[in-house]
Protein backbone atom coordinates (compact mmCIF):
# COMPACT_ATOMS: atom_id res chain seq x y z
CA UNK A 1 0.00 0.00 0.00
CA UNK A 2 1.43 3.53 -1.10
CA UNK A 3 2.17 5.37 2.09
CA UNK A 4 0.69 9.24 1.87
CA UNK A 5 2.96 12.11 1.98
CA UNK A 6 0.91 13.10 5.24
CA UNK A 7 1.72 10.11 6.94
CA UNK A 8 5.26 10.04 6.81
CA UNK A 9 5.95 13.76 7.26
CA UNK A 10 3.65 14.83 10.67
CA UNK A 11 3.73 18.03 12.40
CA UNK A 12 4.51 17.17 15.97
CA UNK A 13 6.48 16.79 19.13
CA UNK A 14 10.18 15.70 20.21
CA UNK A 15 11.95 13.57 21.34
CA UNK A 16 11.09 10.25 19.47
CA UNK A 17 8.34 9.48 16.97
CA UNK A 18 7.99 5.86 18.20
CA UNK A 19 8.60 6.73 21.73
CA UNK A 20 6.63 9.93 22.49
CA UNK A 21 3.93 10.77 19.74
CA UNK A 22 3.17 7.28 19.24
CA UNK A 23 2.19 6.54 23.04
CA UNK A 24 0.64 9.67 23.07
CA UNK A 25 -1.78 9.09 20.17
CA UNK A 26 -2.45 5.89 21.16
CA UNK A 27 -3.60 7.06 24.89
CA UNK A 28 -5.51 9.45 23.33
CA UNK A 29 -7.18 7.15 21.04
CA UNK A 30 -8.15 4.50 24.01
CA UNK A 31 -9.58 7.41 26.06
CA UNK A 32 -11.94 7.77 23.19
CA UNK A 33 -13.11 4.38 23.30
CA UNK A 34 -14.24 5.21 26.65
CA UNK A 35 -17.58 7.37 26.04
CA UNK A 36 -19.93 6.75 28.45
CA UNK A 37 -18.14 4.01 30.79
CA UNK A 38 -17.70 4.52 34.44
CA UNK A 39 -14.00 4.52 34.55
CA UNK A 40 -12.37 5.33 37.77
CA UNK A 41 -8.80 4.78 36.95
CA UNK A 42 -6.43 3.65 34.19
CA UNK A 43 -3.94 1.52 34.23
CA UNK A 44 -0.86 1.72 31.53
CA UNK A 45 1.35 -0.81 30.35
CA UNK A 46 4.93 -0.39 28.69
CA UNK A 47 6.58 -3.15 27.25
CA UNK A 48 10.18 -3.63 25.10
CA UNK A 49 11.69 -0.82 23.83
CA UNK A 50 9.16 1.50 24.87
CA UNK A 51 10.01 0.21 28.74
CA UNK A 52 13.42 0.36 28.18
CA UNK A 53 13.98 3.69 26.83
CA UNK A 54 10.75 5.34 27.64
CA UNK A 55 12.15 7.32 30.38
CA UNK A 56 14.76 9.33 28.83
CA UNK A 57 12.08 9.00 25.52
CA UNK A 58 9.46 10.97 27.72
CA UNK A 59 7.24 8.03 26.89
CA UNK A 60 6.00 8.33 30.55
CA UNK A 61 5.33 12.24 30.26
CA UNK A 62 3.23 11.53 26.63
CA UNK A 63 1.20 8.75 28.04
CA UNK A 64 0.06 11.39 30.90
CA UNK A 65 -0.55 13.64 27.99
CA UNK A 66 -2.44 11.53 25.46
CA UNK A 67 -4.74 10.37 28.82
CA UNK A 68 -4.99 13.51 29.21
CA UNK A 69 -6.70 14.20 25.66
CA UNK A 70 -3.50 15.55 24.07
CA UNK A 71 -2.59 14.87 20.80
CA UNK A 72 1.20 15.85 19.46
CA UNK A 73 0.21 17.57 16.46
CA UNK A 74 -1.90 20.53 18.39
CA UNK A 75 0.02 20.18 21.85
CA UNK A 76 1.38 23.49 23.62
CA UNK A 77 4.69 22.13 25.03
CA UNK A 78 4.59 24.38 27.86
CA UNK A 79 1.26 23.95 28.40
CA UNK A 80 1.74 20.17 28.30
CA UNK A 81 4.93 20.99 30.96
CA UNK A 82 1.85 22.21 33.39
CA UNK A 83 0.11 19.35 33.16
CA UNK A 84 2.28 17.13 33.68
CA UNK A 85 3.44 18.50 37.10
CA UNK A 86 0.28 18.94 38.37
CA UNK A 87 -0.77 15.10 37.20
CA UNK A 88 2.69 14.29 39.76
CA UNK A 89 1.99 16.81 42.50
CA UNK A 90 -2.01 15.82 43.28
CA UNK A 91 -2.33 12.39 42.11
CA UNK A 92 -5.03 13.26 39.62
CA UNK A 93 -5.75 13.27 35.70
CA UNK A 94 -8.36 15.16 33.53
CA UNK A 95 -8.94 11.71 31.70
CA UNK A 96 -9.44 12.89 27.77
CA UNK A 97 -10.02 16.63 29.28
CA UNK A 98 -13.39 15.41 30.92
CA UNK A 99 -13.08 13.65 33.91
CA UNK A 100 -10.80 13.84 36.90
CA UNK A 101 -9.60 10.37 38.17
CA UNK A 102 -7.36 9.02 40.17
CA UNK A 103 -3.94 8.43 38.85
CA UNK A 104 -0.86 6.66 40.92
CA UNK A 105 1.95 7.30 38.77
CA UNK A 106 4.35 4.16 40.34
CA UNK A 107 1.08 1.61 39.99
CA UNK A 108 -0.81 3.11 37.23
CA UNK A 109 2.32 3.32 34.60
CA UNK A 110 4.59 0.09 34.54
CA UNK A 111 7.12 -0.76 32.72
CA UNK A 112 8.05 -3.90 31.42
CA UNK A 113 11.65 -4.53 30.63
CA UNK A 114 11.74 -7.81 30.71
CA UNK A 115 8.67 -8.70 28.35
CA UNK A 116 7.54 -7.80 24.92
CA UNK A 117 4.06 -7.64 23.31
CA UNK A 118 4.12 -10.04 20.02
CA UNK A 119 3.55 -8.20 17.12
CA UNK A 120 6.47 -5.15 17.80
CA UNK A 121 9.12 -4.17 20.36
CA UNK A 122 7.21 -1.20 20.77
CA UNK A 123 4.22 -2.07 22.30
CA UNK A 124 1.58 -1.00 25.21
CA UNK A 125 -1.62 -1.77 27.05
CA UNK A 126 -4.04 0.42 28.47
CA UNK A 127 -6.87 -0.96 30.96
CA UNK A 128 -9.95 0.84 32.02
CA UNK A 129 -11.56 0.08 35.29
CA UNK A 130 -14.40 0.90 37.81
CA UNK A 131 -14.69 2.04 41.15
CA UNK A 132 -14.16 -1.94 42.06
CA UNK A 133 -11.20 -2.45 40.06
CA UNK A 134 -12.69 -4.19 37.50
CA UNK A 135 -11.34 -4.30 33.95
CA UNK A 136 -14.02 -2.65 32.04
CA UNK A 137 -12.12 -1.60 28.95
CA UNK A 138 -9.00 -3.00 27.74
CA UNK A 139 -6.59 -2.48 24.07
CA UNK A 140 -3.07 -3.16 23.18
CA UNK A 141 -1.50 -0.77 20.69
CA UNK A 142 1.90 -0.89 18.96
CA UNK A 143 4.06 2.34 17.67
CA UNK A 144 5.29 0.82 14.65
CA UNK A 145 7.51 4.17 13.55
CA UNK A 146 7.27 7.77 12.40
CA UNK A 147 4.27 8.64 14.94
CA UNK A 148 2.03 5.40 13.56
CA UNK A 149 0.22 3.23 15.51
CA UNK A 150 -1.61 0.03 15.29
CA UNK A 151 -4.20 -1.15 17.47
CA UNK A 152 -3.91 -4.84 18.13
CA UNK A 153 -6.88 -5.61 15.92
CA UNK A 154 -5.24 -3.47 13.33
CA UNK A 155 -2.28 -5.53 13.33
CA UNK A 156 -1.62 -7.33 9.83
CA UNK A 157 -4.49 -5.17 8.01
CA UNK A 158 -2.76 -3.83 5.44
CA UNK A 159 -5.46 -3.65 2.67
CA UNK A 160 -7.53 0.08 2.54
CA UNK A 161 -10.97 0.43 4.06
CA UNK A 162 -13.66 0.98 1.92
CA UNK A 163 -13.57 4.16 -0.07
CA UNK A 164 -10.70 4.67 1.52
CA UNK A 165 -6.99 5.26 0.14
CA UNK A 166 -7.64 3.42 -3.66
CA UNK A 167 -5.03 5.85 -5.53
CA UNK A 168 -4.43 5.92 -9.37
CA UNK A 169 -1.11 4.84 -9.12
CA UNK A 170 -0.26 1.88 -7.10
CA UNK A 171 3.16 0.73 -6.13
CA UNK A 172 4.82 -1.25 -4.06
CA UNK A 173 8.43 -0.96 -5.50
CA UNK A 174 10.89 1.27 -6.63
CA UNK A 175 10.92 -0.88 -9.92
CA UNK A 176 7.07 -0.68 -10.51
CA UNK A 177 7.52 3.09 -9.74
CA UNK A 178 9.76 3.72 -12.61
CA UNK A 179 7.62 1.96 -14.68
CA UNK A 180 5.00 4.06 -14.19
CA UNK A 181 7.07 6.97 -14.51
CA UNK A 182 8.13 6.11 -18.02
CA UNK A 183 4.78 4.68 -18.97
CA UNK A 184 2.67 7.77 -18.04
CA UNK A 185 5.48 10.33 -18.75
CA UNK A 186 5.32 11.38 -15.33
CA UNK A 187 8.44 12.58 -12.79
CA UNK A 188 7.86 10.99 -9.22
CA UNK A 189 6.50 13.86 -7.67
CA UNK A 190 3.67 14.15 -10.27
CA UNK A 191 2.91 10.67 -9.17
CA UNK A 192 2.75 11.19 -5.62
CA UNK A 193 1.09 14.61 -5.81
CA UNK A 194 -2.36 12.42 -8.41
CA UNK A 195 -2.46 10.04 -5.71
CA UNK A 196 -3.05 12.88 -3.21
CA UNK A 197 -5.61 13.92 -5.34
CA UNK A 198 -8.17 10.74 -4.04
CA UNK A 199 -8.52 12.88 -0.62
CA UNK A 200 -7.29 16.15 -1.50
CA UNK A 201 -7.25 18.84 -4.43
CA UNK A 202 -4.56 20.63 -5.41
CA UNK A 203 -4.55 23.79 -3.31
CA UNK A 204 -4.99 21.72 -0.25
CA UNK A 205 -1.83 19.43 -1.13
CA UNK A 206 0.20 22.60 -2.01
CA UNK A 207 -1.26 24.12 1.49
CA UNK A 208 0.15 21.17 3.81
CA UNK A 209 3.36 20.74 1.60
CA UNK A 210 4.18 24.63 2.52
CA UNK A 211 2.83 23.90 6.09
CA UNK A 212 5.41 21.57 6.49
CA UNK A 213 8.49 23.25 4.67
CA UNK A 214 7.46 25.79 7.36
CA UNK A 215 7.57 23.84 10.29
CA UNK A 216 10.94 22.29 9.14
CA UNK A 217 12.37 25.99 9.11
CA UNK A 218 10.87 27.43 12.17
CA UNK A 219 12.52 24.42 13.66
CA UNK A 220 15.44 25.07 12.37
CA UNK A 221 15.40 28.81 13.43
CA UNK A 222 14.52 28.32 16.73
CA UNK A 223 16.80 25.42 17.52
CA UNK A 224 19.66 28.41 16.59
CA UNK A 225 18.12 30.69 18.92
CA UNK A 226 17.94 28.17 21.91
CA UNK A 227 21.16 27.38 24.15
CA UNK A 228 21.90 25.71 27.78
CA UNK A 229 22.18 22.02 28.32
CA UNK A 230 19.53 19.40 26.91
CA UNK A 231 17.26 18.06 29.27
CA UNK A 232 18.07 14.26 30.52
CA UNK A 233 21.03 14.45 32.40
CA UNK A 234 23.92 13.48 30.16
CA UNK A 235 24.72 17.65 30.09
CA UNK A 236 24.88 17.63 26.06
CA UNK A 237 25.16 21.38 25.47
CA UNK A 238 23.27 22.61 22.59
CA UNK A 239 26.04 23.50 19.53
CA UNK A 240 23.76 25.26 16.83
CA UNK A 241 23.93 28.98 18.70
CA UNK A 242 27.76 28.78 18.67
CA UNK A 243 28.34 27.19 15.29
CA UNK A 244 25.69 29.85 13.89
CA UNK A 245 27.46 32.62 15.74
CA UNK A 246 31.07 31.80 14.31
CA UNK A 247 29.27 31.38 10.58
CA UNK A 248 27.72 34.87 10.61
CA UNK A 249 30.70 36.55 12.37
CA UNK A 250 33.53 35.01 10.15
CA UNK A 251 31.49 34.82 6.82
CA UNK A 252 34.93 35.89 4.65
CA UNK A 253 35.58 32.87 5.66
CA UNK A 254 33.45 31.22 3.20
CA UNK A 255 35.43 32.96 0.23
CA UNK A 256 38.86 30.76 1.17
CA UNK A 257 36.78 27.58 2.35
CA UNK A 258 34.63 25.93 -0.07
CA UNK A 259 33.37 23.69 2.69
CA UNK A 260 31.98 26.45 4.63
CA UNK A 261 28.49 25.02 3.14
CA UNK A 262 29.05 21.66 4.76
CA UNK A 263 28.60 23.99 8.01
CA UNK A 264 25.70 25.56 7.26
CA UNK A 265 24.11 22.06 6.67
CA UNK A 266 25.57 20.47 9.84
CA UNK A 267 24.27 23.64 11.32
CA UNK A 268 20.91 23.06 10.55
CA UNK A 269 20.47 19.66 11.20
CA UNK A 270 22.17 20.15 14.81
CA UNK A 271 18.88 22.72 15.34
CA UNK A 272 16.34 20.56 14.50
CA UNK A 273 17.51 17.17 16.44
CA UNK A 274 18.52 19.73 19.51
CA UNK A 275 15.40 21.28 19.56
CA UNK A 276 13.99 17.34 19.04
CA UNK A 277 15.53 16.36 21.99
CA UNK A 278 14.00 19.25 24.13
CA UNK A 279 11.06 17.82 23.16
CA UNK A 280 10.30 21.18 20.70
CA UNK A 281 7.57 20.88 17.82
CA UNK A 282 9.00 19.07 14.82
CA UNK A 283 8.23 17.16 11.41
CA UNK A 284 8.91 13.81 11.46
CA UNK A 285 10.75 12.81 8.71
CA UNK A 286 10.50 10.20 8.76
CA UNK A 287 10.73 10.04 12.27
CA UNK A 288 11.75 12.11 15.19
CA UNK A 289 15.17 10.55 16.10
CA UNK A 290 15.99 11.44 12.20
CA UNK A 291 13.86 14.65 11.57
CA UNK A 292 16.78 16.85 11.22
CA UNK A 293 17.47 15.49 7.72
CA UNK A 294 15.48 16.68 5.35
CA UNK A 295 15.14 19.56 6.57
CA UNK A 296 19.01 20.69 6.61
CA UNK A 297 19.38 19.41 2.83
CA UNK A 298 15.66 20.94 2.16
CA UNK A 299 17.43 24.61 3.57
CA UNK A 300 20.86 23.42 1.18
CA UNK A 301 18.93 23.52 -1.48
CA UNK A 302 16.88 27.18 -0.86
CA UNK A 303 20.05 28.62 -0.20
CA UNK A 304 22.92 27.15 -2.43
CA UNK A 305 21.38 26.16 -5.09
CA UNK A 306 20.77 28.45 -8.47
CA UNK A 307 16.84 28.27 -9.74
CA UNK A 308 15.31 27.22 -6.17
CA UNK A 309 11.71 27.87 -5.76
CA UNK A 310 9.04 27.12 -4.35
CA UNK A 311 7.49 24.55 -6.80
CA UNK A 312 11.09 22.77 -6.13
CA UNK A 313 10.44 22.77 -2.42
CA UNK A 314 7.41 20.96 -3.02
CA UNK A 315 8.99 18.70 -5.47
CA UNK A 316 11.43 18.21 -2.80
CA UNK A 317 8.91 16.61 -0.09
CA UNK A 318 6.81 14.77 -2.73
CA UNK A 319 9.59 12.89 -3.97
CA UNK A 320 10.70 12.02 -0.72
CA UNK A 321 7.61 10.93 0.58
CA UNK A 322 7.34 8.80 -2.36
CA UNK A 323 10.75 7.00 -1.82
CA UNK A 324 9.95 6.74 2.15
CA UNK A 325 6.59 4.94 1.39
CA UNK A 326 9.01 2.13 -0.26
CA UNK A 327 11.27 1.65 3.18
CA UNK A 328 7.37 2.31 5.26
CA UNK A 329 5.94 -0.68 3.43
CA UNK A 330 9.03 -3.43 2.29
CA UNK A 331 11.11 -3.10 5.77
CA UNK A 332 10.49 -0.04 8.45
CA UNK A 333 11.10 3.12 9.58
CA UNK A 334 11.32 2.12 13.44
CA UNK A 335 14.64 1.79 15.32
CA UNK A 336 12.94 -0.24 17.54
CA UNK A 337 12.55 -2.48 14.41
CA UNK A 338 15.35 -2.68 11.93
CA UNK A 339 18.11 0.05 14.21
CA UNK A 340 18.20 3.64 12.92
CA UNK A 341 19.19 2.23 9.33
CA UNK A 342 15.17 2.92 9.47
CA UNK A 343 15.88 6.12 10.47
CA UNK A 344 18.35 7.99 9.77
CA UNK A 345 19.36 5.90 6.30
CA UNK A 346 15.87 6.14 5.53
CA UNK A 347 16.10 9.85 6.09
CA UNK A 348 19.20 10.27 4.02
CA UNK A 349 17.85 8.37 1.15
CA UNK A 350 14.65 10.45 1.30
CA UNK A 351 16.47 13.73 1.58
CA UNK A 352 19.06 12.78 -1.92
CA UNK A 353 15.92 11.43 -3.66
CA UNK A 354 14.05 14.92 -2.71
CA UNK A 355 17.03 16.82 -3.63
CA UNK A 356 18.17 15.06 -6.77
CA UNK A 357 14.37 15.67 -7.77
CA UNK A 358 14.27 19.06 -6.94
CA UNK A 359 17.39 19.86 -9.49
CA UNK A 360 15.81 18.33 -11.96
CA UNK A 361 17.34 15.26 -11.69
CA UNK A 362 15.70 12.05 -13.97
CA UNK A 363 13.52 9.61 -12.29
CA UNK A 364 16.42 6.84 -12.68
CA UNK A 365 18.79 9.39 -11.32
CA UNK A 366 16.34 10.25 -8.58
CA UNK A 367 16.02 6.00 -7.75
CA UNK A 368 19.98 5.94 -7.64
CA UNK A 369 20.71 9.04 -5.48
CA UNK A 370 18.39 7.08 -2.85
CA UNK A 371 19.94 3.73 -3.34
CA UNK A 372 22.87 5.41 -2.28
CA UNK A 373 21.70 7.61 0.60
CA UNK A 374 20.71 3.94 2.18
CA UNK A 375 23.57 1.61 1.09
CA UNK A 376 26.11 3.59 2.74
CA UNK A 377 23.69 3.07 5.95
CA UNK A 378 22.84 -0.77 6.04
CA UNK A 379 23.31 -1.95 9.41
CA UNK A 380 23.25 1.29 11.65
CA UNK A 381 22.41 0.74 14.90
CA UNK A 382 20.17 2.41 17.55
CA UNK A 383 21.86 2.57 20.49
CA UNK A 384 21.19 5.88 22.05
CA UNK A 385 23.44 6.63 25.89
CA UNK A 386 21.04 6.70 28.29
CA UNK A 387 17.86 6.21 26.49
CA UNK A 388 18.07 9.34 25.18
CA UNK A 389 18.03 11.03 21.78
CA UNK A 390 20.90 13.00 22.43
CA UNK A 391 24.36 10.89 21.65
CA UNK A 392 24.35 9.61 18.87
CA UNK A 393 21.30 10.84 17.71
CA UNK A 394 21.83 14.45 17.03
CA UNK A 395 25.07 14.36 15.37
CA UNK A 396 24.22 11.08 13.00
CA UNK A 397 21.40 13.15 11.47
CA UNK A 398 24.28 16.01 10.79
CA UNK A 399 26.05 13.61 9.02
CA UNK A 400 23.14 12.06 7.21
CA UNK A 401 22.53 14.94 5.78
CA UNK A 402 25.70 15.92 4.27
CA UNK A 403 25.33 11.96 2.96
CA UNK A 404 22.54 12.77 1.49
CA UNK A 405 23.61 15.52 -0.43
CA UNK A 406 26.69 13.42 -1.26
CA UNK A 407 24.81 10.54 -2.99
CA UNK A 408 22.39 13.34 -4.75
CA UNK A 409 25.65 14.26 -6.37
CA UNK A 410 26.87 11.44 -6.86
CA UNK A 411 23.74 9.83 -8.86
CA UNK A 412 23.57 13.40 -10.47
CA UNK A 413 26.95 13.07 -12.37
CA UNK A 414 25.66 9.63 -13.96
CA UNK A 415 22.99 8.33 -16.24
CA UNK A 416 20.84 7.25 -13.72
CA UNK A 417 22.18 3.45 -14.37
CA UNK A 418 23.84 1.26 -11.57
CA UNK A 419 24.60 -1.89 -10.46
CA UNK A 420 22.53 -1.93 -7.04
CA UNK A 421 18.96 -1.53 -7.19
CA UNK A 422 16.92 0.38 -4.55
CA UNK A 423 14.52 -2.71 -4.25
CA UNK A 424 17.55 -4.97 -3.40
CA UNK A 425 19.22 -1.79 -0.93
CA UNK A 426 15.58 -2.12 0.53
CA UNK A 427 15.43 -5.94 1.10
CA UNK A 428 18.71 -6.01 2.10
CA UNK A 429 18.13 -3.31 4.80
CA UNK A 430 15.08 -5.97 6.52
CA UNK A 431 16.85 -8.25 6.34
CA UNK A 432 19.79 -6.75 8.17
CA UNK A 433 17.06 -5.16 10.47
CA UNK A 434 16.05 -9.07 11.33
CA UNK A 435 19.42 -10.57 11.74
CA UNK A 436 20.36 -7.37 14.17
CA UNK A 437 20.56 -8.40 18.00
CA UNK A 438 17.91 -6.75 19.47
CA UNK A 439 20.47 -4.96 21.55
CA UNK A 440 20.92 -2.58 18.87
CA UNK A 441 17.69 -1.77 18.05
CA UNK A 442 16.65 1.07 20.71
CA UNK A 443 17.02 -0.89 24.06
CA UNK A 444 20.39 1.14 25.11
CA UNK A 445 21.36 -2.18 26.00
CA UNK A 446 24.58 -2.79 23.85
CA UNK A 447 26.74 -0.30 21.37
CA UNK A 448 27.40 3.38 22.78
CA UNK A 449 24.88 2.91 25.35
CA UNK A 450 26.83 0.47 27.64
CA UNK A 451 30.48 1.90 26.04
CA UNK A 452 29.75 5.24 27.33
CA UNK A 453 29.72 6.03 30.93
CA UNK A 454 27.40 8.33 31.71
CA UNK A 455 28.53 11.79 33.99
Amino acid sequence: MVASTFDLFKIGVGPSSSHTMGPMTAAADFVETLEGLDVARVRAELYGSLALTGKGHATDRAVLLGLSGERPAEMDPDAAERTVVRIRETGRLILGGRRDIGFDEPSDLLFHQRERLPHHSNGMRFTALDRAGTPIAENAYYSVGGGAILSEDEVGRNAPAEGGWDVPFPYSSAEQLLAIAAREHMCIASIARANERVSLDDAEIDARLDAIAAAMSACIDRGIGQSGELPGGLRVKRRAPALHRLLTERAERALSDPLTVIDWVNLWALAVNEENAAGGKVVTAPTNGAAGIVPAVLRFYQRFTPRADEAGVRIFLLTAAAIGSLFKENASISGAEVGCQGEVGVACSMAAAGLTAALGGTAAQIENAAEIGMEHNLGLTCDPVGGLVQVPCIERNAVGAVKAIEASRLAMVGDGSHRVSLDQVIETMRRTGLDMNERYKETSLGGLAVNVVEC
